[in-house]
């Protein structure tokens, strides 16, 4: 057979094969889907990843629209404990793309209550509740006022939780189980902190920041075993975060560049957005650049600095260079600007940093 001749023939099978996926198409795009779910339903991410401290970031933005950032949302596990910081909107969702069960969530810690960090939170305790049958309520820790926020979302959720029962029954969805339960510490009780869990191998506490006329806000330090990381919260730049950031593995750090945020304010008044405009100028004096960031972490000699909390929305990498600004210059270690999905690990017993994508 010459060449021409098998070619020919390759063509023709290439054209029934072709032909054979577009009349199948259905049934092969069910098969699918059939495998895919299978795969996603029966695993376990938390149990293939080695013991230690990981931070994943289920939402990296700000209450800007974002297409890469949800609204804040940073998951942390502990050994195989799984704790969640802030709830965005669409944090639920963000932490099933994530392939992680939201029904495996221990408790929530609450930055402040900015709408931002908290809209998601009446999805995540609905769906933390009948995904796991879970027969008691979310702990929802936060400084004074969490009991109101959290009572707040009970009552809006009061008749869901009716429809819930009555449709899949007491099984599925334990009477008992639906909401959350505030858990509220006083920080200035302690100096400006408050010790929120105190284990053997697991410390959770929270410390006060400046996001001022905001209060109470506050960040976290999470110990587990041997690693730690310091979640900023909102907040100006703050020697209270450098302190309590001293020598962490991980500082995850909120930031704001005050130039494109400016650039977005100029625009808005042009096109005659004057309620825009001004809020583009108020909301630089509570938050902090990627400079002031990076001296923190770089003073702090944290092990890596992830930037959250990203304003404004950036939509294409390039420019994450304006963004940051002098931000690599200033800290020598490793930085990201994080995006939803980003995951870093700090394995026990030592000093080695991961970083990954999930999925």
């Amino acid at each position: 057979m010459n060449t021409k001749k098998v070619l020919l023939a390759g063509i023709a099978v290439v054209a029934v094969l072709g032909a054979a996926a577009y009349v199948y198409r259905g049934p092969i795009t069910l098969a699918l889907m059939e495998r895919t779910a299978a795969r996603s339903f029966a695993a376990d991410p938390i149990k293939d990843l080695p013991d230690g401290l990981h931070v994943g970031i289920c939402g990296a933005g700000s209450p800007m629209p974002d297409e890469k950032r949800n609204a804040p949302c940073t998951l942390v596990i502990a050994g195989r404990r799984l704790f969640l910081f802030d709830a965005g909107g669409s944090a639920a969702r963000g932490i099933g793309r994530m392939q992680l069960n939201q029904g495996r969530i221990e408790a929530v810690f609450l930055t402040h209550f900015h709408s931002d960090h908290i809209d998601g939170l009446g999805e995540l305790m609905m769906l933390r509740w009948v995904s796991t049958a879970n027969d008691k309520p979310l702990p929802v820790h936060g400084p004074r006022g969490v009991e109101s926020v959290v009572a707040g979302f009970n009552a809006a959720y009061a008749q869901d939780k009716s429809y819930r029962i009555a449709h899949h029954g007491e099984k599925i969805a334990p009477p008992s189980g639906s909401g959350g339960a505030p858990m509220p510490f006083d920080t200035a009780a302690g100096g400006g902190r408050a010790v929120i869990v105190s284990e053997p191998d697991l410390e959770i506490v929270a410390f006060e920041v400046d996001h001022g006329p905001i209060h109470p806000a506050v960040g976290y330090r999470i110990r587990y075993k041997d690693r730690t990381v310091v979640l900023s919260g909102d907040t100006s730049k703050s020697p209270v975060v450098q302190r309590e950031a001293q020598g962490v593995d991980l500082l995850v750090h909120e930031a704001l560049s005050p130039g494109l945020v400016s650039m977005l304010g100029k625009i808005a008044r042009q096109a005659g957005r004057d309620n825009i405009a001004q809020i583009m100028v108020d909301i630089q004096n509570y938050h902090t650049t990627p400079e002031q960031a990076a001296e923190t972490a770089r003073d702090a000699k944290v092990g890596y600095l992830l930037l959250n909390h990203i304003v404004p929305p950036l939509p294409i990498r390039t420019l994450e260079g304006p963004f940051l600004g002098k931000a690599r210059d200033i800290y020598g270690g490793e930085l990201r600007v994080a995006t939803d999905g980003d995951l870093v690990s700090l394995p026990a017993g030592s000093k080695e940093i991961r970083t990954a994508r999930r999925p």
